[in-house]
């Protein structure tokens, strides 16, 4: 018996380094991050870790100097960090190091931040997401920083907002018109054959219908975001119409589809009656997702419901004025590249950003980015400007058949006694009203009695 108990305690170390062998390997095994993106918007960064599967981490703020630590359990990093370019946002070195069970990434930061972390579970064109926001102090006291710590990031450019162009008269206020590039950050859109993303070449599109607005008499332009970084579907409506009173509202986005033959613009606007196809159906479908696929934190909160949103929109005229809209900017386009189906009719569904009852709005496919041909149209600058171009003389003839009162059209109008051409949903007071003159007026110049006007009746507009 003793003989037996001598060999077990002689052959129990070898049998204990042997299982530590073979488990050791299984307790070193870390999961690989290999991408990393930084997203920097006006008010906050957006750093991105994309991950093989879900992974436990920590994060820390340190002071004097400020700094944060994030743990990485079980995991290393397979990714160049200094690669990321942090120059305009308040990180001012980052550091890896690697341990036993974690890696740990210190930011060494300018100035101090508030930080959030939220893990975000797949969702197409992402796997697992580990996404760190550093909200800049300085800006916590204003609506987009309490919008952001609420949601979402959000992406109100702070200061003030942009120069109004001076008039010849004080009275002569320029007409608004927000332009929304779709996607941006972690929404890059849909994705071309040869890997153009849809959030680049609409920005492009934007950033040049905003040159072209501006250096035009009698309206302003302002971006609703102007670099790569996400704003959630709400407060794009909200830095339109809030913060900039915005007339007019024009979401920019290029299309896509399975097939790589679909082809062609087309325009769509908020519907009261459901989808008016299946296609407009499909892409409310794909854009109201944008704020799940850019990781925002909470569904936006429905302070009001659509039935309400739509009462308020026919009230309001805005549904009859955004459709108006949609026919001159869809019928520009088809000066300069094809339309959908070869329809120049603006489709209707329940598009989430257009859901604005005081703020005409329209939403702009320029094209299938999923076609070859026009994804390399697309990414043409000379192209670009023509959409560009196109859009623009869509509102300016929106502007110029629907002047506000004591606008540099209206004034241009009462110049010139321009004609104007009855609408859906159009009243005699409201033309009145457009045009700064009395109902009166419009009666006697035009041999009217009572307030029936018809769809299609060519109105005098007289001089006020």
């Amino acid at each position: 018996m003793m003989r037996r108990t001598d060999n077990k305690k002689r052959f129990l170390p070898v049998l204990l380094m042997v299982a530590g062998w073979l488990v050791s390997p299984m307790l070193l095994a870390k999961e690989s991050i290999e991408s990393v993106r930084l997203h920097r918007a006006p008010d906050h960064t957006r750093i991105v870790f994309d991950l093989p599967a879900p992974l436990d981490h920590k994060l820390d703020k340190l002071a004097n100097p400020d700094r944060i630590v994030l743990d990485l359990q079980d995991a290393k990093l397979d990714f160049d960090i200094n690669s990321l370019d942090y120059a305009s946002s308040p990180i001012a070195n980052i550091r890896v190091g690697e341990h036993a069970d974690k890696t740990r990434v210190v930011f060494d930061m300018r100035e101090g931040v508030r930080t959030r972390t939220n893990l975000l579970k797949p969702i197409e064109p992402h796997g697992w997401r580990l996404v760190v926001d550093l909200f800049d102090k300085a800006l916590t006291d204003s609506p987009a920083s309490r919008s952001a710590a609420a949601s979402a990031p959000a992406a109100t450019k702070p200061g003030k907002a942009p120069e109004v162009k001076k008039t010849s008269q004080d009275q002569q206020r320029l007409m608004i018109v927000a332009i929304d590039p779709g996607h941006g950050g972690e929404d890059p859109g849909a994705r071309g054959p040869s890997g153009t993303w849809e959030k680049t070449v609409v920005l492009q599109i934007a950033k040049k219908l905003e040159k072209l607005i501006n250096d035009q008499a009698g309206m302003r332009a302002v971006m609703v975001r102007d670099g790569d970084y996400y704003v959630p579907l709400a407060e794009r409506r909200k830095i339109a119409r809030q913060q900039h009173n915005a007339d007019v509202f024009v979401s920019i986005h290029a299309d896509a589809f399975t097939d790589a033959r679909a082809h062609g613009a087309s325009v769509f606007a908020l519907s009261n009656r459901g989808a008016t196809s299946a296609k407009a159906r499909y892409l409310a479908k794909i854009a109201n997702e944008s704020d799940r696929v850019a990781g925002v934190y909470e569904e936006e909160e429905d302070d009001s419901s659509l039935l309400s949103v739509l009462a308020d929109l026919q009230m309001n005229g805005s549904m009859a004025g955004s459709l108006y809209l949609g026919r001159q900017v869809l019928m520009e386009m088809g000066k300069v590249t094809k339309l959908h189906g070869n329809r120049d009719k603006v489709e209707q569904a329940g598009f989430a950003v257009l859901k604005e009852p005081e703020m005409v709005s329209i939403l702009v496919e320029t094209g299938f980015i999923s076609n070859p041909t026009e994804e390399k149209n697309l990414r043409s600058s000379a192209h670009q400007t023509k959409l560009a171009r196109s859009i623009l003389s869509g509102i300016d003839d929106y502007f110029r058949s629907h002047p506000a009162p004591n606008s540099w059209y209206a004034a241009q109008r009462r110049e010139k006694g321009e004609e104007y051409r009855i609408q859906p949903g159009d009243t005699l007071s409201e033309i009145a009203r457009q045009y700064s003159v009395s109902e009166q007026s419009i009666r006697s110049a035009n041999d009217i009695r009572g307030d029936r006007i018809m769809v299609g009746q060519v109105l005098k507009i007289p001089r006020s």
